[in-house]
């Protein structure tokens, strides 16, 4: 007696392909495909990408985004920002023997209310004394929470990103002590 044999369903061909664009300070760029059977399915999804895959710049392939699918009309996946982080390797090639390295994590919130974590790094031209470095943290501190206070999350996001954030920073420190760079190396959005 032959047995019948089952049909086995094949649910990737079920699957429809969508488009997933980046939030719109990033210009709405493109950040690939992705295959799901429902839209709800795409909604929380995480993505992430390098700042050369969006802008073509690669002086700053060292620079990751990560963003979240947040909603989805007809086949196209919205995303949010939700951060972004430097390589370890870019860190690590900045830092040399005979300077100070201060980082500072800080938690402030936008003129809109939302909650930011930043992560800023300053590296010295020769070590600091201990006091100039306390000086340098407290003024990096000071600057993130006014800085955060006075945009919106999206212009906050397009300084920090752009480097325009750390760089305005770095002209502030630097009349503590001579600074070599100044760098933006973590930020996530809170809520």
């Amino acid at each position: 007696m032959a047995k019948a044999r089952r049909r086995v369903r094949d649910t990737w061909k079920e699957k429809i392909w969508y488009e997933i664009l980046a939030p719109q300070e990033f210009d709405d760029a493109s950040l690939g495909t992705s295959p799901a059977r429902e839209p709800e399915m795409l909604v929380g999804r995480k993505i992430e990408t390098s700042m050369r895959e969006i802008t073509g710049d690669f002086s700053r392939q060292y620079v990751k985004l990560f963003f979240e699918v947040d909603h989805v009309s007809g086949e196209v996946a919205h995303t949010v920002f939700t951060g972004h982080k430097v390589t370890t390797d870019y860190v690590r090639s900045m830092i040399r023997r005979g300077t100070s390295r201060i980082d500072t994590i800080t938690d402030a919130t936008t003129k809109d209310g939302k909650k930011i974590n930043v992560h800023m790094l300053a590296i010295t031209v020769k070590r600091a004394k201990s006091s100039q470095q306390k000086l340098i943290r407290e003024t990096m501190q000071n600057m993130i929470i006014e800085s955060a206070a006075e945009k919106t999350t999206e212009e906050l996001v397009k300084e920090i990103i752009s480097g325009k954030f750390a760089s305005s920073i770095y002209h502030e420190a630097k009349k503590i002590y001579p600074l070599k760079k100044v760098e933006t190396i973590k930020s996530r959005i809170l809520n």
